[in-house]
């Protein structure tokens, strides 16, 4: 009887030869396994394929809510978004199917993970980091990093075993997808001069096929979590998959990235997150009101390293536990409506309401009703300068080169 092993099946290029190359490779029997994370695909269709490319068992794990509760709110109450551009759609998926995949190991009394990551990525990283942490005695095979195949040979093989694919020499693309976002590369991509092909694009409209109209979309938060879409209160599942629909629409989400891998290389991205792009935008407008001024500052510092620690894939590490304590520490009042007006690719934030906004009208309107102190400001003035002041007139103005050398001048000496 032939050991088992479990893999990551996308229905794509280098998991559907996967199923072929383990079986002659490593004489294993392959249960593949596909994970609905809002992926968009014939869930029926891509497990036949499994089947018939010669997987013994072939699971669809609808695991949606799964994604949305656990990982992608965490990331939106964080504001997580890598090297100011990434909304981390894959990254946060990974993680997610690491745990399922385990779990069916396990289950199934398998000997080994596959997955179809290139040891070029980031996915290799993310996967084995995971499924190390939560399964230490389970095998990881990564086929696509060890056949040695181009990309080109990898469509070549699937030709000549007669493995239909979704892929071809003229269309090279390698994609990505679930609820938070849509990746693209590969192909003309690779070379960052070239503007994306419209045909790299599913979920956005060119901006200059967009509605001449804009459109308006308020989204009300509670302790941070998207719950209403215009009044209306949805799942989030449902919330966000709105919400790529209508953003996508005009043009919004949209993201060209020169991006620094793990693995030490640059890589160009192509992402489409229409719904990521909003409700972020939505959920700092509305912290930048219920947050003061230090949380706001400090929670930049920990969203920074919140958000590197889910590109690098330590998402099981205690460190993600400590920082999500903070983070939802920082959400307890981050509830209210927000605004936004959507037009030819762009998104911005037209209104924001709260009831526990630290916006106070009275203190900041500058007609009636103004009940800010202006004559405090002198003292507050005083007292603030007061160590700049001190400095300066027993160092700054006292140098030799003169006050201007602390702009990169010297003052000129006058003779006489």
């Amino acid at each position: 009887m032939s050991d088992k092993v479990v893999l990551a099946y996308s229905g794509g290029l280098d998991t559907s030869v996967a199923i072929r190359w383990l079986k002659e490779k490593y004489g294993l029997d392959i249960i593949a396994v596909n994970i609905d994370v809002g992926n968009e695909r014939d869930f029926s269709a891509v497990r036949q394929k499994a089947l018939d490319v010669g997987a013994i068992k072939a699971l669809v794990i609808d695991a949606k809510e799964l994604f949305v509760k656990y990982f992608i709110f965490p990331a939106l109450q964080a504001d997580a978004i890598y090297e100011g551009q990434y909304t981390l759609a894959t990254a946060l998926s990974r993680p997610l199917m690491a745990k399922l995949l385990v779990d069916v190991a396990l289950e199934e009394k398998a000997s080994a993970i596959a997955h179809g990551c290139t040891g070029k990525g980031n996915d290799q990283v993310r996967f084995e980091v995971s499924i190390n942490a939560l399964a230490p005695d389970l095998k990881i095979i990564a086929p696509a990093r060890e056949w040695g195949m181009t990309r080109e040979e990898t469509i070549d093989y699937a030709q000549q075993h007669n493995i239909p694919i979704p892929v071809t020499v003229a269309s090279p693309y390698s994609i990505d997808e679930n609820l938070w976002g849509r990746s693209i590369e590969c192909g003309v991509l690779e070379d960052p001069w070239v503007e994306p092909p419209e045909d790299a694009y599913k979920w956005t409209k060119s901006p200059d096929r967009t509605p001449d109209k804009p459109a308006y979309v308020e989204i009300g938060f509670e302790q941070g979590i998207p719950v209403t879409l215009d009044g209306q209160k949805l799942d989030g599942v449902s919330l966000i998959q709105q919400l790529n629909e209508l953003a996508g629409k005009h043009g919004v989400g949209r993201i060209d990235h020169i991006e620094n891998r793990l693995v030490g290389i640059k890589s160009r991205e192509i992402y489409e997150a229409p719904a990521a792009t909003v409700l972020l935008q939505a959920h700092q407008a509305l912290e930048a009101m219920t947050l003061a001024k230090d949380q706001l500052r400090f929670k930049q510092k920990v969203v920074q390293e919140y958000a590197d620690l889910i590109y690098n894939g330590l998402w099981f590490s205690q460190l993600n536990r400590d920082l999500s304590a903070y983070i939802l520490s920082t959400q307890r009042y981050v509830t209210g409506t927000v605004r936004i007006k959507l037009f030819k690719g762009n998104s911005s934030i037209v209104g924001r309401k709260s009831p526990r906004s630290l916006y106070n009208l009275s203190l900041a309107t500058y007609d009636k009703g103004d009940r800010f102190d202006q004559s405090a400001s002198v003292g507050f003035i005083h007292l603030w300068g007061l160590p700049v002041r001190t400095q300066a007139q027993v160092q700054l103005l006292g140098d030799k080169e003169g006050p201007l050398s602390i702009m990169g001048h010297k003052e000129e000496k006058k003779e006489g």
